[in-house]
C-alpha cells in the first residue's frame, strides 16, 4: 500500500492522463487545533472524487458539495489557484468539526501539463526530495532540489513552496513470522518495505506479495539500498551471522532508525562485536536500538511486532526514544517491573 501523499499524486497524474479536471488541494497554514497539519494533500476529481485528506471529512464534504453546485470552474476562477480558509470564528469551526476553533487555509490548484505532477513523481520515484513552487498568480509550477524533507510549506500573496520526499522505506533482515506481522502493519503505514533472507527455508512460508523480497546476503542488500534520512533497517532473524552483516553496514548510513531483536544481554554483546570486528565508532554503535521496540508488555509476534513499528514511527515523526536500558541496571529494573527482564531471547 502507498502512503498517502503518493496516492494522491498517482491519482492526479491518472485524471490528467484521462484528460480529466482535477482540483489539488493543499493545507497551506494552520492556527490552533487542526486535524491535519500543514502540507497535507487531497485531490479532488470529477463527480466529488476524493483522494486524500484536509479535514478528517468535514472540510472535504463542502469542497465537493461545492463542486457538485457549481463546477470547478467556480472553485478556481479562470483556472487559477485559490486560497480558502475555514474555522474562521467559532460558528464556522462548530460547522466544519474544526476543534477548539482551530482555523485552516487550502491552495486549491486546478491541475494542467504546467502542474508538473509526473516530472514530480518521477523525482520522488528517484528518491529526489523536491520543492514544488506554485505561482499564485499564474498556476505555473517549478521543481527545485531541497536540502531535507522536514520544511514546513511556505505561502504568500505569489507563491506556495511544498517540500515533498520519497516514500519511507523499511528493511527487515529475516522472513520469518514476526517479520510477516511487522510487514503486514507496515504496509498499512504506507513502507516501502523489502525482506532480505538468504534462507531458502525461511522465504518458501513467505504470504505478503506487497513486499519485495530478496535473497542476497544482507550487507550487500545494504549497500545496494544505500538508506537515507527516510529508511529504517530492522534486523529480526536472531542469528548474529545474519543480524551483524546488516547493522555494520546500516549504522554507518543516514538511515532514520536501526534496530535489532534480541535481549539486553544479547545486543550488548553484539555492540561489542560491532566495535571490535567491525571497525564502527562509538557514536556509530550507540545508534542501534536493540534491543528493538517500545515496552509494552508484548508478547505474541503480532504484539512484538506493534511494539517495534511503535518505535520506528516515533523515531520517523522526531520523538524523542526513551533510553534504552543496559544489563548493569537489570536488577533495579526488575525490581519495579518483573515483566522488564526475559527470560527468553527478547524482552517483549
Amino acid at each position: 500500500m502507498e502512503d498517502l501523499d503518493t496516492r494522491v499524486l498517482r491519482t492526479c497524474a491518472r485524471l490528467l492522463d484521462e484528460g480529466r479536471s482535477a482540483i489539488l488541494v493543499t493545507v497551506a497554514r494552520t492556527w490552533g487545533s487542526s486535524p491535519r497539519p500543514p502540507g497535507a494533500l487531497m485531490v479532488l476529481g470529477p463527480d466529488g472524487l476524493t483522494v486524500g485528506s484536509v479535514s478528517g471529512g468535514c472540510i472535504e464534504d463542502d469542497l465537493v458539495a461545492r463542486l457538485r453546485e457549481t463546477g470547478p470552474a467556480a472553485l478556481c476562477p479562470d483556472g487559477l489557484p485559490q486560497l480558502l480558509r475555514y474555522g474562521i470564528d467559532e460558528e464556522t469551526a462548530h460547522r466544519y468539526g474544526l476543534p477548539c476553533g482551530g482555523t485552516i487555509e487550502l491552495v486549491l490548484e486546478p491541475l494542467g501539463e504546467r502542474s508538473r505532477i509526473h516530472a514530480l513523481l518521477d523525482a520522488l520515484h528517484a528518491r529526489e526530495v523536491v520543492q514544488r513552487n506554485l505561482d499564485m498568480r499564474t498556476g505555473d509550477v517549478t521543481l527545485d532540489a531541497a536540502p531535507h524533507s522536514d520544511a514546513a510549506p511556505s505561502l504568500s500573496e505569489e507563491r506556495l513552496s511544498l517540500v515533498l520526499g520519497p516514500r519511507y522505506r523499511l528493511l527487515v533482515i529475516g522472513a520469518g513470522d514476526l517479520s510477516q506481522y511487522l510487514c503486514a502493519t507496515a504496509l498499512g503505514l504506507g513502507f516501502d518495505i523489502t525482506v532480505c533472507d538468504p534462507r531458502i527455508e525461511h522465504r518458501q512460508g513467505w504470504t505478503l506479495s506487497e513486499v519485495t523480497l530478496v535473497s542476497e546476503m544482507p550487507d550487500d542488500v545494504v549497500q545496494a539500498m544505500r538508506p537515507d534520512e527516510r529508511t529504517a533497517v530492522i534486523a529480526l532473524t536472531h542469528d548474529p551471522k545474519l543480524d551483524d552483516l546488516a547493522l555494520m553496514d546500516a549504522l554507518k548510513t543516514r538511515a532514520f532508525y536501526v534496530g535489532a531483536i534480541g535481549s539486553r544481554l544479547n545486543n550488548q554483546r553484539r555492540r561489542e562485536r560491532l566495535r571490535e570486528h567491525f571497525d564502527l565508532t562509538e557514536a556509530e554503535v550507540e545508534r542501534l536500538r536493540g534491543p528493538a521496540g517500545l515496552y509494552i508488555g508484548s508478547k505474541t509476534p503480532a504484539e512484538i511486532a506493534l511494539s517495534i513499528l511503535a518505535e520506528i514511527v516515533a523515531a520517523k515523526n522526531g520523538i524523542a526514544l526513551p533510553a534504552q536500558m543496559q544489563v548493569g541496571h537489570a536488577k533495579n529494573a526488575q525490581d519495579r517491573n518483573p515483566a522488564l527482564l526475559e527470560p527468553s531471547c527478547t524482552r517483549h
